[in-house]
């Protein structure tokens, strides 16, 4: 009887936690627009974007601003701390310097931390904790928009050799403040899904293992525990949308070091989510699920949460595209077959790395019943027919955009000559492929990495194309792609 008791009480204690933990997410989400840093739209931010914020909060007597090092290009890298409370915690972001969307989010946390709402649950956290933030930890990184610092190495693998200057700051860092809890904040690809289903890995949790055998202490365990919470936070506005990495232990990486020094930590990874490129959706999944997070290490209420529940979040798997297209017919040398086709949209940096265009590839053909797609057309009955290459040649890129590029591909033309290409322009902005006056079609001969330009015909008529890896239907109003490629030759 004693032992039921202690059931009903723990059930009760966890029921009354999980609905003030709602309360404040809900409120979190509801209100995210009023706190979300608007000098920081777009995936692609630079160092220099994020220095004028610095400052502001450099300014302000809540916060304590203070350079902890220098990148290898000379790049400064701040810290900034709030609150009083003798639990650290400790979140960086941007290890990897194409992984920005947590950065983003940092900054919408320091202005709910400024405001003057939400004061109850503000002042525990503040009062129990003190929150310390490093974003953007690779500066280099993030100003060439690529994933390794100047050295070419990957900081998240330096961990025990300690060569680059941005891994001695973390490891520095780390150990000043004897951090209890840290959450280690990168991207991953929109390509992972969570397992077994078509849902992409929105975000991917991780509460990394310190040693081979992948025991489980108190400090993982607590990370586990705090996972456990946020998935339960993010099941309500990316249900099915969460992920967790394989735990195998990787002895040169940050998180399982740091775990092993003894902070208890959160791997945090942003994926994909549907019509999301610039991930303005997920930053706001990780503002709601780390202040929510936060909030339950103010309160401890963490530790009553049952820590086998982690087991039970899906594990990542790799079988999305952007667009899957089922089951049509491919004629090659006299014969018909059936195929699939896995198409990725692939991105492509302007030369300052502020913005992108798509250079798209077949990634996969054949049989990918197991695979999945943000897009997925089910082209049973469809013949893939090669583009066309329109006959008239028009003489510059203005008069290219005034031709009815829909005319054209009901057609089945996917290509349009132009005289006059300007050596600037890099990629296509209609919804046709621009080439020279000499350029001939090639033979469609499908396979993984050509780019993928093709028509789907059914009953003698062109239903879909398919330009730069985008899929057109036909019959649409509208018919726009971000853009096509240009071929001068």
């Amino acid at each position: 009887m004693k032992r039921f008791h202690c059931v009903i009480i723990a059930f009760l204690i966890l029921t009354i936690f999980n609905s003030q933990a709602q309360d404040i997410t809900e409120q979190l989400y509801e209100t995210y627009e009023k706190y979300k840093e608007p000098t920081l739209g777009k995936r692609r931010i630079k160092h220099a974007d994020i220095q004028p914020l610095l400052e502001k909060f450099r300014r302000n007597p809540k916060f304590t601003v203070n350079n902890v090092g220098t990148s290898i290009g000379g790049k400064s890298l701040s810290l900034v701390s709030i609150g009083s409370g003798e639990t650290d915690v400790f979140l960086w972001s941007q290890m990897h310097g194409d992984e920005p969307t947590a950065t983003q989010a940092i900054f919408d946390i320091l202005n709910f931390l400024d405001s003057p709402d939400f004061q109850e649950e503000k002042e525990a956290m503040l009062s129990n904790l003190t929150i310390h933030f490093l974003p953007m930890l690779n500066p280099d990184g993030a100003e060439l928009f690529q994933r390794r610092n100047l050295l070419g190495i990957d900081i998240n693998r330096d961990a025990l050799r300690l060569q680059s200057p941005e891994g001695k700051t973390l490891k520095r860092v780390r150990d000043s403040l004897e951090a209890d809890f840290g959450f280690n904040l990168h991207d991953q690809s929109t390509y992972y899904n969570a397992e077994r289903t078509e849902k992409p890995a929105t975000i991917s949790y991780l509460a990394p293992a310190f040693n081979y055998e992948k025991d489980i202490n108190e400090v993982r365990g607590n990370a586990m525990k705090i996972i456990v919470f946020m998935n339960n936070v993010l099941q309500k506005y990316a249900p099915g949308q969460v992920g967790r990495y394989n735990d195998a232990f990787e002895p040169r990486a940050f998180g399982d070091n740091i775990q092993k020094w003894g902070t208890s930590t959160i791997l945090i990874e942003s994926g994909g989510y549907p019509e999301d490129p610039e991930k303005q959706q997920i930053r706001k999944l990780n503002y709601v699920s780390i202040l929510s997070a936060i909030y339950t290490i103010a309160k401890e209420n963490f530790k009553e949460i049952d820590i086998t529940e982690y087991e039970k979040i899906p594990e990542n798997d790799r079988m999305l595209f952007d667009l899957k297209i089922v089951g049509a017919t491919y004629n090659l040398m006299g014969d018909s077959y059936i195929l699939d086709l896995g198409i990725n949209q692939v991105e492509v940096d302007y030369e300052d790395h502020d913005n992108f265009w798509y250079s798209s590839r077949i990634w996969d053909q054949g049989d990918l019943s197991t695979y999945y797609g943000y897009e997925t057309l089910d082209a049973a009955g469809h013949e893939i027919i090669p583009a066309k290459v329109y006959g008239q040649t028009v003489s510059t890129m203005a008069e290219a955009k005034k031709l009815d590029a829909k005319k054209l591909l009901s057609e089945g033309y996917g290509y349009l000559k132009v005289s006059d290409i300007p050596l600037k322009q890099l990629n296509s902005p209609i919804p046709l492929h621009l080439v020279g006056d000499n350029f001939k079609a090639p033979d469609l001969r499908l396979q993984p990495g050509i780019n993928p330009t093709f028509f789907l015909r059914k009953d003698g008529k062109y239903t879909f194309a398919v330009i730069n890896g985008f899929l057109i239907e036909l019959a649409s109003e509208n018919i726009t792609i971000p853009n096509a490629m240009i071929f001068r030759k």
